[in-house]
C-alpha cells in the first residue's frame, strides 16, 4: 500500500466517478483503476461498489477513507515540515472565513501572502463562526476569521482579537426611520426583523441584546447570506441589526438601504483564531504576515 493509491481512493470517493477522479490525479483511467485494483487485493476488500452507471464506497471502502485521508494529510504535513526547515514554505493552508468579515481585507491579504509564499495552495471555506472554530479544532481548518458576540471568545484555539464593532440599524430607504440621528432597541422592538439563523453567533448578537434589554421581538425571515437580508430589507420586508464596519460599504452603493446608530446595540468582535496544536508552517507564515506572533511551544 502506498500515498499514491490512497490519493486515488479518496479522489474516486470524492468524485464517484473513475474518470473524473484520474483526470483529477492526472493519470490515465487504466493505470487508477488498476492501482485501486491492486489494493483491493492486498487488503482482501472492495473499496467500491461499481456498475456502469455509478460509483458508491462499499462498508469497507468508508472505513478505510478517513483513514487514507489522515495518512495523506500527515505526509504532506511532513513535507511541509521538511520545506520549512531549509526557509521555503509549501503545502495547504485551510482559511475559514465568516460571510461579514471586515476586520481584514482577505482579497488583499491573499495577495500579500502568496507574493510571499507561491508555493502554497490557499482553499477558502465560509461558514459559521462556531463551526470554523470547531473544523480548526478538528484540524479541518488552519485559521480562521470569526465574529462573535461582545464578551464570547473562541473555545478550544489560539486568538487575537483584530476589531470591535457596533451593530447598525439597516432599513428600507423609504423607512419611517430612515434619516433619524440615532434609534434604541426598545424604540424598534415593535417591528419586523430579518436576521441570520437562529442559533449562530451571528444571530446571538442581536438575540443577546433584545434579551438584556428585556425585550422581545418579531424576527420573520431568517437567511444565511447577506444578500439575502440585505435583499428582504430593500423589498421593506423588515429591518435588520448588522456589523457596521461590514455593512456601510454595502449601503453605500444601495440606495435603496439607509442605516441608523443604535444607542443600546450589540458589539461583536472579530477574532483571527488557529490551532493551539503546532500550526502548520503554512499557517505560522499567514500568521507572520498579519503581524502575530503565536505562542512558543509548551516544552
Amino acid at each position: 500500500m502506498d500515498l499514491q493509491q490512497m490519493r486515488y481512493v479518496v479522489a474516486v470517493a470524492e468524485t464517484r466517478n473513475f474518470t473524473r477522479a484520474a483526470e483529477r490525479c492526472l493519470v490515465v483511467q487504466s493505470s487508477l483503476s488498476h492501482r485501486i485494483a491492486g489494493l483491493e487485493r492486498e487488503l482482501g476488500v472492495k473499496l467500491f461498489a461499481r456498475s456502469s452507471r455509478r460509483v458508491e464506497l462499499t462498508s469497507a471502502g468508508a472505513a478505510f477513507l478517513p483513514g487514507a485521508r489522515e495518512c495523506l494529510a500527515a505526509a504532506d504535513r511532513a513535507a511541509a515540515d521538511a520545506a520549512a526547515a531549509t526557509g521555503v514554505v509549501r503545502g495547504r493552508l485551510a482559511v475559514g472565513v465568516i460571510v461579514t468579515t471586515a476586520a481584514v481585507d482577505v482579497p488583499e491579504l491573499l495577495q500579500r501572502y502568496r507574493a510571499r509564499h507561491p508555493d502554497v495552495h490557499v482553499a477558502l471555506r465560509s461558514g459559521r463562526s462556531d463551526d470554523l472554530a470547531a473544523a480548526i479544532r478538528s484540524s479541518d481548518l488552519d485559521i480562521a476569521f470569526l465574529g462573535l458576540p461582545e464578551g464570547d471568545r473562541p473555545l478550544g484555539v489560539e486568538s487575537v482579537v483584530l476589531d470591535h464593532d457596533a451593530h447598525v440599524l439597516v432599513v428600507p430607504a423609504g423607512h419611517r426611520l430612515a434619516g433619524v440621528s440615532r434609534v434604541t432597541l426598545r424604540e424598534i422592538a415593535e417591528e419586523t426583523f430579518v436576521d441570520f439563523v437562529a442559533g449562530t453567533p451571528a444571530r446571538a448578537q442581536s438575540d443577546q441584546a433584545f434579551a438584556a434589554a428585556g425585550l422581545v421581538r418579531d424576527v420573520a425571515y431568517e437567511a444565511a447570506v447577506v444578500e439575502l437580508i440585505t435583499g428582504l430589507i430593500a423589498r421593506g420586508l423588515g429591518i435588520a441589526l448588522l456589523p457596521s464596519a461590514f455593512i456601510r460599504p454595502l449601503a453605500a452603493a444601495d440606495p435603496e438601504l439607509a442605516l441608523v446608530p443604535v444607542v443600546d446595540g450589540p458589539h461583536r468582535i472579530e477574532y483571527l483564531a488557529w490551532s493551539r496544536f503546532n500550526p502548520s508552517p503554512a499557517a505560522r507564515a499567514m500568521l507572520d504576515v498579519l503581524g502575530v506572533r503565536p505562542p512558543a511551544p509548551a516544552p
